[in-house]
């Protein structure tokens, strides 16, 4: 696993071994960044169940102002601080070891805003939906920001089921997709 493209393009990246985590492929992170690349420039990107950081990573080589990785897993939250000490991007981050849902409190807690939040939890255990409940309400999002989730092919994840929350696309993959969603007013969905 590599860093695809920007300030730290090419440098290799350490990922956790074992079977808790599982990174996403290099040629499915480099389609959704071909897709947000142009927008990327001096944001603020929120990295839940960040595994080794590979996508967190990649935002700010790309140009993110800030990044906040969110780990419950100390073993993977390690990696993730090596791999930003090895890219030379440990200063333009923040690691939290802790569970997403209290992360995303503490954060709320803090008045801290994202334009970009990106969730990658264990596929089919109904994470996603719990986490973009959360969020639904919250006020992590500025205004436009952009919610990736990646999810196995079979995961339902529709506009029905959120109060503010629209799912602009789907990307699928062979093996999983990513889900767009954005914040809304009521009135708009």
């Amino acid at each position: 696993m590599r860093v695809i493209s920007g300030k730290a393009r090419s440098l290799r990246l350490k990922t956790v071994e074992g079977m808790d985590t599982r990174p996403t492929q290099d040629r499915i992170k480099e389609t959704l960044f071909n897709m947000i690349q142009h927008e990327l420039a001096g944001k603020d990107f929120l990295d839940l169940f960040a595994g080794s950081g590979a996508i967190g990573i990649e935002a700010l080589s790309r140009g993110c102002k800030h990044a906040v990785f969110v780990e419950n897993n100390k073993k993977a939250a390690s990696c993730i601080q090596d791999n930003l000490v090895h890219t030379k991007l440990a200063d333009e981050a923040q690691i939290l070891v802790t569970d997403v849902i209290s992360a995303l409190r503490k954060l709320g807690s803090e008045g801290r805003k994202f334009d970009y939040i990106f969730m990658d939890p264990p596929y089919d255990r109904g994470m996603e939906n719990a986490v973009l409940n959360e969020l639904d309400h919250s006020e992590l999002l500025k205004e436009n920001a952009l919610v990736i989730a990646e999810s196995s092919l079979q995961t339902e994840i529709q506009d029905e089921m959120f109060e503010y929350l629209k799912v602009l696309k789907i990307k699928e993959y062979k093996t999983n997709k990513h889900t767009f969603l954005q914040k809304c007013r009521r009135a708009e969905k």
